[in-house]
């Protein structure tokens, strides 16, 4: 169980692990795709959904520049202004969006490029607001967002420890209460060997705050991982079963996936177990199996023990094996036949120490 006074629960509500399926562009400029995913997300056991907010002009400038073309990556050819104008979620359906959501009984937040997002955002009462790895050194929207009074969520992909703390220092001084921090890889896809989940480990130590991760990868096992490294909100990018296009496409849950992922994801937590050293009472009835003190000879009464006629053996009726060094040389207070347990009786009569 995750007891630290930071936990989703003061972001969410909600217990973790959390899921918060991200829509980013795979709507490919259809609101309805836009809608169908949020359904798809709810239908399939996600606890939240995340837009993105911005324009192509908040983002870039539109120009042909060496500066502004992509060369290489999932999106290589695309100059950014292109990208973004084919990729960003218009204003005019987040209205819409963030009330389908509401009917649907689904956590809906978004993802503010700059400052004109947030004020969108918070005419739509917006409940959480998430940095992106890429604007997480932007300080005059943090300051922006630090105004709302709402809780944050910081992806982290590309950041050193120093420049997480720093930007995690600012946020705090902003007086933004309640922190989440996501490990996250920014490779679109992210491969295994990209990955130090020890960073969450790191993370949680370091900061005093809630530790989530941020999945770009195609491998299930590595959000699954995640949890046990103690990650307790997960986002990852969804699509629509059968989706065959879509600028996030080659990393992204499709359908059902969404549903087996959660449930991954859960079970991490539920292997995960306890915070405290715990073991499950029925394990007790195996302890029959441990090794035990029994007579191997028939022994009389006063007669000694010896390692010809006592040894550690299975099953685990008798005394445990500590006790058979202070045994062997002392009398035998009774008889013993053979194949016999030795109890705690034993240990009275003869004035050995439990």
């Amino acid at each position: 169980n995750f007891n630290s006074r930071h936990t989703p629960s003061l972001i969410f509500k909600k217990k973790s692990p959390i899921l918060v399926a991200e829509i980013s562009a795979n709507h490919n400029g259809k609101l309805e795709i836009a809608k169908k995913l949020i359904k798809c997300a709810k239908d399939n056991g996600a606890d939240a959904v995340k837009l993105q907010t911005y324009k192509p002009e908040t983002m870039t400038v539109n120009s042909n520049k060496k500066y502004f073309k992509i060369k290489k990556g999932l999106w290589k050819n695309y100059n950014l202004w292109g990208l973004y104008k084919k990729a960003h979620t218009p204003y005019e359906w987040h209205k819409e969006l963030f009330n389908y959501a509401k009917k649907l009984n689904i956590l809906c937040f978004s993802t503010p490029f700059d400052e004109s997002a947030v004020d969108l955002l918070e005419k739509l009462n917006c409940p959480i607001y998430k940095i992106a790895s890429f604007e997480m050194k932007d300080f005059s929207l943090i300051k922006k967002i630090s105004e709302t009074k709402k809780p944050v969520i910081i992806s982290t992909g590309m950041a050193t420890l120093p420049e997480i703390e720093e930007t995690y220092n600012y946020a705090k001084k902003c007086g933004i209460k309640d922190i989440a921090l996501l490990y996250c890889v920014s490779n679109y896809p992210s491969k295994i060997s990209d990955f130090s989940l020890n960073n969450i480990k790191i993370m949680k130590e370091k900061f005093n705050c809630t530790i989530g991760f941020s999945d770009h990868s195609k491998n299930d096992d590595i959000a699954f991982s995640s949890v046990i490294a103690g990650a307790e909100i997960i986002e990852k990018h969804i699509a629509l079963a059968n989706q065959k296009k879509g600028f996030d496409i080659a990393f992204s849950l499709k359908g059902k996936e969404i549903s087996r992922f959660k449930n991954r994801i859960e079970l991490a937590k539920t292997i995960l177990g306890k915070k405290e050293f715990f073991r499950n009472k029925t394990e007790n009835l195996s302890k029959i199996f441990r090794r035990s003190i029994f007579s191997i000879k028939k022994i009389k009464k006063g007669e000694k023990f010896s390692k010809e006629n006592i040894k550690n053996i299975r099953p685990g009726y008798g005394l445990e094996p500590k006790y058979l060094s202070k045994l062997i040389g002392k009398k035998s207070p009774q008889i013993f036949d053979f194949g016999q347990p030795l109890n705690k009786n034993i240990l009275k009569k003869l004035k050995i120490n439990d």
